[in-house]
C-alpha cells in the first residue's frame, strides 16, 4: 500500500480519534483510509490491529482481548454485560415483536444499529446465538434489533420477500421493520448515519428489500445465502429463484440497482438457495479488485474467494464466496441452527464494513 499523503493524513485523524473519541472511531477512520488505498477483503488487512498498535503501552497491556479484528467473545459473557429484552411494536401495517441488545458501558455516546433479519424456522434468540451479534455490540459498541415474523404470518416463520405487497415501502413487513428500525431510533442514542440491516436465507432476501426501500433509513446491507431485490412476485416464482431458475417476470416498480453499500455472503454448496442469487445481487457491481492482492484464502477450514466490487454510481460492494459451504452463517456457534463453524466469521466481517460504510461521509 502506498503511503501517499492523504493516507498518512488519515493516520493523524485515527491518532487524533483514538486519544479523543476511543478505539472504534479511530477503526472506522483508518478502514476509510483503506478504502481510498486500495485495501479491502482480500487483502488480509485488519485495522483493529493498527489501532492496537497506536494504543500507549500501558493501554496495550490493560487490554483484556487479544489484538484481533472484531473477534467475539464467548455469547455468555455479552449476555451478562448487556441487556437482551422483548420488545414489541405497534405501526399502520400491524404489530411484529422483537428483541432488542444494548451493550453495556455507552451512556452518553451515539451508537449505531444493526437490524438482523433472521431465516425461516429461527427466531431473535436462535439468531442471536448463531451469529453471535449481540457479543460484537457489546465489544463494539453498537446496538442490534431482531425483529420476529410469527407463524401466523408464515408457518415456518419466514419473511415474505416474494410477495409483491411485501416488497414496497410502507407496506406490511418493510413497514414493519422500518417501524421497528425507527422506534428504536427513537427510544436510544442511534447515530442516524450508521444504521445497517442485515439477515439470512429468507431474511436475507428481506434485508435486500429493506435497503432497496429504504435507503435513507439503512446505510448499509448485509445479505447471507438471500437472494435478491424483485427476485419473485409468489410463491412458485421464489422457489423457482431459490433453485437458481429464471426471476419472477413480474419485478417491482422502479429501480432495483442498488444504492447502498452491500456485503454478500453466499456456500457454493448451498442447496437451499443456489449460489447464483450472489452474483444477481451483485449484478450492477463491477470487479475493482487489486490485482495484486490474493483474492483466494484459507480461512478457518474454507476456502475463500472474495471481491471488491462498485456499481456505476460509486456504490461499494463485498462478495465472500465461501467454496464447500452449506446453506449456513459461516463463522457461526453452534448454539444457533442454520450456522457453520468453518469459514471467515460473516458477523465479524459484516461489521467492519457496515462502520466503514456510514450513511455520509
Amino acid at each position: 500500500m502506498k503511503m501517499n499523503e492523504e493516507f498518512l493524513a488519515s493516520m493523524q485523524e485515527a491518532m487524533a480519534l483514538l486519544r479523543t473519541a476511543g478505539p472504534m472511531e479511530a477503526t472506522e477512520a483508518i478502514q476509510r483510509a483503506l478504502r481510498g488505498n486500495g485495501a479491502g477483503c482480500v487483502a488480509g488487512f485488519q485495522p483493529a490491529q493498527v489501532v492496537e498498535a497506536l494504543l500507549p503501552r500501558k493501554a496495550r497491556d490493560a487490554r483484556a482481548q487479544p489484538t484481533q479484528d472484531l473477534q467475539p467473545p464467548p455469547q455468555a459473557e455479552a449476555h451478562d454485560a448487556g441487556h437482551f429484552a422483548a420488545r414489541r411494536y405497534t405501526g399502520h401495517a400491524g404489530q411484529r415483536a422483537y428483541k432488542l441488545y444494548v451493550p453495556s458501558g455507552f451512556e452518553g455516546k451515539r451508537l449505531a444499529l444493526v437490524v438482523m433479519l433472521h431465516g425461516c424456522t429461527q427466531d431473535a434468540d436462535d439468531f442471536a446465538a448463531g451469529t453471535r451479534m449481540n457479543a460484537l455490540a457489546e465489544q463494539h459498541g453498537f446496538l442490534v434489533a431482531y425483529p420476529i415474523q410469527p407463524a401466523t404470518a408464515n408457518p415456518s416463520r419466514c419473511w415474505s420477500w416474494f410477495k409483491p405487497g411485501d416488497q414496497q415501502r410502507e407496506l406490511g413487513e418493510p413497514a414493519l421493520i422500518a417501524g421497528i428500525t425507527r422506534e428504536v431510533m427513537a427510544n436510544h442514542p442511534v447515530d442516524p448515519d450508521r444504521v445497517y440491516v442485515a439477515g439470512l436465507s429468507a431474511g436475507g432476501a428481506m434485508a435486500a428489500v429493506m435497503v432497496h426501500t429504504y435507503p435513507e433509513l439503512y446505510a448499509a446491507a448485509g445479505v447471507h445465502s438471500g437472494l435478491p431485490y424483485g427476485s419473485a412476485h409468489d410463491l412458485p416464482s421464489a422457489l423457482a429463484a431459490m433453485k437458481g431458475g429464471k426471476m419472477g417476470a413480474k419485478m417491482p416498480a422502479g429501480n432495483t440497482a442498488p444504492v447502498r453499500p452491500l456485503i454478500v455472503f453466499h456456500g457454493d454448496a448451498d442447496a437451499t438457495v443456489h449460489v447464483s442469487n450472489a452474483e444477481r445481487l451483485l449484478r450492477d457491481f463491477k470487479d475493482t479488485t487489486s490485482g495484486d492482492s490474493p483474492r483466494i484464502s484459507k480461512q478457518n477450514g474454507r476456502t475463500v474467494t472474495c471481491r471488491r466490487l462498485r456499481s456505476a454510481s460509486g456504490v461499494e460492494a463485498e462478495h465472500w464466496l465461501i467454496h464447500g459451504a452449506p446453506h449456513a452463517w459461516a463463522g457461526g456457534s453452534a448454539r444457533g441452527t442454520y450456522t457453520d463453524a468453518s469459514g471467515p466469521d460473516a458477523s465479524a466481517e459484516m461489521v467492519r464494513f457496515f462502520l466503514a460504510h456510514p450513511l455520509k461521509k
